[in-house]
């Protein structure tokens, strides 16, 4: 009874702080999401359950005040009535409905599968008015990714060291096997970082990587020039660390079609942008070489070995409409396949649901199991308008920064679009902030010209004034 009135109290501060000021508390999710692993882990690993969502209740404060108890005085971003709205309404209406589906033998699971789904979407309407202005959402970016580097370090550390040191363990408990590259005489960790899990460190380190290749073209001081250089050798240092294809096939993904689109746009940056890499790869690649050669090798060892990326990729597109026999219309509910159902059935002892027809490891499988057919359509048609309207974005704005950012988020969904997302806690975060460049690059825009406009009056003004007085 002592223990559930502390967590109370402590939620309850929680999430009060973060109504207190909204943005700040948004702003703390992405900087939380980076640590709370490494809490649940080695600091206190006995309340690793409450810990899993400690970003998602100061988020919850952060809905409370921006939605129900809004500042008057504050613009706000109007919920618009256009296409992308309305098939994130029909999506998340669905998903609704699939949370009281019988199969799931419980109400309970079913709201923990919508949590799954739909908890980040209202952050969409929130970005336009997180940042005031475009130097506030850069200077958030940098000192975002700028906190990679201790955990690219421990990364480091992480490869080096024993496979039974404690720096290398998972969260106790769940008694699963620390995995290794284990080829080629090479028995290094798989890394993790701060996470909880590999599968979680490699989604954040894809997010990252697609925020900070926009970020190297602003003019900034050799000293921030510096740290993210060190960030981006970091990134794909510790990319080839985790063993796991995923993070280095979308950088490279990334880098053609950022580069690309580039190339096609305005070709004479593309010209100014090498020679600025240039010094970076003469530096960092020897380093990586020599310094690093068996992480490329063990690296190296364990993609050789595995030769069905191509079949899961084809897997992860066709599968889906294979279960159609199997769900009929209706799927077996939100949550059906979520690991955490299963946790919650166990702790709260809650009925079982009706047992699924096959066990499935992509997540487009594993939504049709769920959401049935139609829900699937919805969602992934949803996912698909998602990704035309950020390309629309990028085609719009006229700002080089924001338009950079608008094709990351292109590319970035493009790239992963076969990815967990529902069902990977880390970028389920970053998918929708990345969704959320629909609504806030095109409104920092208008606040940036609107802003140039007013200082071009002011001076105007101000040449007015002196000529009155020197000729009147």
């Amino acid at each position: 009874m002592g223990t559930l009135l502390i967590g109370f109290i402590v939620l309850t501060i929680i999430i009060y702080v973060s109504f207190r000021d909204w943005r700040r508390a948004v702003k703390s999710v992405f900087f939380i999401l980076i640590f709370d692993g490494a809490l649940r882990k080695w600091v206190l690993p006995q309340a690793s359950e409450a810990l899993y969502f400690l970003k998602d209740f100061v988020l919850f404060g952060a809905y409370l005040r921006y939605y129900f108890y809004p500042n008057p005085d504050e613009p706000r971003h109007p919920l618009q009535n256009n296409f992308i709205t309305i098939l994130i309404l029909l999506a998340s209406g669905w998903c609704i409905f699939q949370a009281f589906n019988p199969r799931l033998g419980s109400v309970i699971v079913g709201l923990f599968g919508v949590k799954a789904y739909l908890f980040y979407i209202p952050m969409l309407w929130m970005l336009p008015t997180l940042f005031r202005s475009e130097e506030e959402l850069y200077i958030f970016l940098r000192n975002h990714l700028a906190v990679f580097i201790p955990v690219g370090i421990l990364g480091i550390v992480q490869f080096f060291s024993p496979i039974d040191s404690p720096i290398n363990q998972y969260i106790p408990g769940r008694n699963e096997p620390i995995a290794t590259f284990g080829f080629g005489g090479s028995f290094n960790v798989r890394i993790t970082g701060t996470f909880s899990y590999l599968n979680s460190y490699q989604g954040y380190l894809s997010s990252c990587f697609g925020l900070i290749i926009p970020l190297l073209s602003v003019p900034k001081s050799r000293r921030w020039q510096l740290i993210l250089y060190c960030t981006v050798f970091l990134l794909m240092l510790n990319s080839f660390m985790t063993g796991s294809r995923t993070p280095v096939i979308t950088a490279i993904l990334f880098l053609i079609g950022y580069f690309g689109m580039r190339a096609i746009n305005k070709p004479e940056n593309l010209l100014i942008w090498t020679g600025r890499l240039i010094p970076f790869v003469l530096v960092a690649g020897p380093i990586f070489w020599f310094g690093f050669r068996q992480v490329v090798e063990s690296f190296w060892a364990r993609v050789a070995s595995n030769s069905d990326l191509g079949s899961r990729i084809f897997l992860g597109f066709v599968g889906p409409f294979d279960l159609v026999s199997l769900t009929g219309l209706d799927g077996y509910g939100a949550g059906a396949t979520h690991v955490g159902g299963l946790s919650l059935r166990g702790a709260l002892g809650l009925a079982a649901g009706s047992p699924l027809p096959v066990e499935l490891e992509p997540e487009m499988g594993r939504v049709a199991l769920e959401l049935g057919p139609i829900g699937f359509m919805f969602w992934y048609g949803m996912r698909v308008a998602i990704i035309g309207a950020l390309l629309l974005t990028f085609f719009a704005l006229k700002r080089r920064f924001l338009r950079d950012l608008a094709l990351a988020g292109t590319l970035i969904h493009l790239i992963l679009f076969i990815s967990q997302m529902v069902f990977h806690n880390t970028f389920s975060l970053y998918y929708w902030f990345y969704t959320g460049f629909i609504f806030m690059l095109p409104w920092l825009e208008r606040v940036e010209n609107w802003r140039e406009q007013q200082l071009w009056y002011e001076q105007q003004q101000h040449y007015a004034d002196w000529s009155d007085s020197s000729y009147g």
